[in-house]
């Protein structure tokens, strides 16, 4: 089969290629699907795990990208759930090859029924962005009806689900961002948006969750805003600071199959809106990666026309 592969961690995307592959084997539990459309993060290349198995033995060439929709071409023993032939997507194991391939290898318990009116680059877009935000807000971020949340980055692509979701459930949703990102933001339902170029962050008052997709500074301010009783939730690592009398979280995304439905639910039936950037195919997958444009949206390869 044809895949990206990883090769050298120190040459970062120059060490990425497109390359045949054996396809892959089913081991117990596990489902091999055939890849549509795919998803990754661009930070991948500098996760330990892209480059190490979880005993800490190398295992390149590897195979980035861990978000995906296809279809199902065969089951390993014991797998039950799934069908052969079944539209499905997922998140895959962050210690195992991924997505940007034609086949990949999942555990069936990470994926979900993708249903036949959702198109495969919308179900390869939901996975990490749609789960993170599901899971900062509700499962670490215990938002309520009612309450205020502070969006970092809310035009981005787990941003944007994350605007709609708290909106859905009855939040007062508070966006940041560049000044390019008002109206896109303000469009997926912020109630309010704060430049964090040009306006003053700390004018927004106190909020009773942060949800943070930038770091640094940013982060730092917004600690000093979470009322006592929030929470600040980051999805960008380890927290910097604290709040005073709340608590402060990070957390790496879990597959949830129960999540997943519920998301592209969602989608179905017009409550979320995808945030699809550039397409682009497998044979121009390295160059997607390596993109110095800024990202407007999720970047999605398709591995079939």
């Amino acid at each position: 089969m044809k895949a990206i592969i990883a090769t050298d961690e120190a040459a970062g995307t120059a060490g990425m290629s497109l390359a045949e592959r054996p396809q892959p084997q089913a081991a117990i539990n596990d489902v091999i699907v055939e890849v549509h459309a795919s998803g990754f993060v661009p930070t991948e290349l500098s996760w330990p795990s892209t480059w190490t198995d979880r005993v800490g033995q190398r295992r390149t060439p590897s195979i980035p990208g861990h978000e995906f929709a296809g279809v199902v071409t065969g089951l390993g023993y014991g797998t039950t759930g799934l069908s052969v032939g079944q539209r499905v997507f997922g998140l895959t194991d962050w210690y195992r090859d991924g997505t940007l391939a034609e086949y990949v290898v999942v555990e069936a318990r990470n994926l979900a029924p993708l249903p036949g009116d959702v198109e495969f680059t919308v179900g390869a877009s939901l996975p990490i962005s749609g789960l993170t935000a599901w899971q900062g807000l509700f499962q670490h971020g215990r938002l309520q009806a009612g309450e205020s949340v502070l969006v970092h980055g809310a035009a981005g692509a787990v941003g944007s689900i994350a605007t709609q979701l708290a909106r859905e459930f009855g939040a007062y949703v508070i966006a940041t961002g560049r000044a390019a990102d008002r109206q896109k933001s303000l469009e997926f339902g912020a109630n309010e948006f704060v430049d964090l170029t040009n306006d003053t962050l700390e004018e927004i008052g106190s909020v009773d969750l942060v949800l943070d997709m930038i770091g640094g500074e940013i982060q730092r301010r917004s600690a000093g805003l979470v009322r006592p009783g929030g929470t600040l939730v980051s999805v960008v690592g380890p927290v910097e600071a604290r709040p005073a009398d709340g608590l402060a979280i990070d957390f790496v995304v879990e597959s949830d199959r129960v999540q997943l439905s519920e998301i592209v639910q969602r989608v179905r039936d017009g409550r979320i809106r995808t945030n699809i950037g550039n397409i682009s195919m497998l044979n121009n997958a390295v160059a997607a990666f390596n993109s110095t444009e800024r990202r407007t949206g999720k970047t999605i390869i398709r591995t079939r026309a």
